[in-house]
């Protein structure tokens, strides 16, 4: 990973002045430790670079009992990062544009300075419902952790039926997919549509997230149980239509686990 920083920063003209950090990570549901945060932290204060850190899925994770940690619980990160959080994900305020932002005080008051330009406030309700959802009862945000566990349970399972292995996601609300075998050559965008046209499920092609994603497909688990369900079946046929469905052994194996 360090690597792949070091050479960009190397490649990059004109230098770049901030790295962008996303964990637990929208599209690869990749949920990142304090030792990695370490490693970023320490290479954006040898370049002298800032981090930009996005913790909107904080509150969506399912493998441990304790919440993915922040960048800043890391000495000295807030002299090199600000941390952006938002209540559309833990408290379901999607498309409410409420969230905030800790850090680096230079980097707060640049962000508070653009603010003043552009708007003078989110609309009072809103703010006020926030406030209620962030000092109110936290069952809540439990409940929707385990709403989106129990989607994860059921599309990797069904998934897994169909013939198509896709990694456990440890957090966020996607599910990133390698492309199946069957398929590969086919390249991402054309599988999706392939996907739709003849499963009617949608998926997102990884491409659309950047060259690293070709060969992978984010799968969201925003639907209902029922409808995950639904979609797995489909797919489930799609599959065997193409030859690429599980074979008996696959299947035998899946119910003994």
């Amino acid at each position: 990973m360090l690597r792949a920083l070091d050479r960009a920063v190397r490649h990059s003209v004109p230098k770049p002045t901030a790295l962008i950090v996303n964990f637990p990570s929208n599209p690869t549901a990749f949920v990142a430790n304090l030792d990695f945060y370490k490693e970023i932290v320490a290479f954006a204060r040898r370049e002298n670079i800032w981090i930009l850190s996005d913790l909107a899925y904080s509150e969506i994770y399912f493998n441990a009992d304790e919440p993915p940690p922040s960048l800043l619980a890391v000495p000295g990160a807030k002299d090199v990062a600000v941390e952006f959080t938002s209540m559309s994900k833990t408290y379901s305020m999607a498309g409410w544009r409420m969230g905030f932002a800790v850090g680096n005080p230079k980097l707060i008051q640049a962000l508070t300075r653009i603010k003043s330009y552009l708007d003078y406030g989110a609309f009072t309700p809103i703010q006020v419902a926030s406030v209620a959802a962030l000092n109110g009862p936290q069952d809540y945000v439990s409940d929707i952790r385990a709403m989106y566990k129990d989607r994860r349970d059921v599309l990797l399972r069904g998934l897994s039926s169909a013939g198509w292995d896709v990694p456990a996601p440890a957090g966020s609300m996607f599910a990133w997919a390698p492309i199946p075998p069957a398929f590969a050559d086919m390249g991402s965008v054309e599988f999706s549509k392939l996907l739709l046209k003849e499963a009617g499920v949608a998926v997102a092609p990884g491409l659309g997230f950047g060259e690293y994603g070709e060969g992978f497909v984010r799968i969201g688990l925003v639907e209902n149980t029922q409808r995950l369900r639904q979609a797995t079946r489909a797919i489930k046929s799609f599959m065997s239509r193409h030859g690429a469905g599980a074979s008996t052994a696959d299947l035998l194996g899946a119910a003994s686990s």
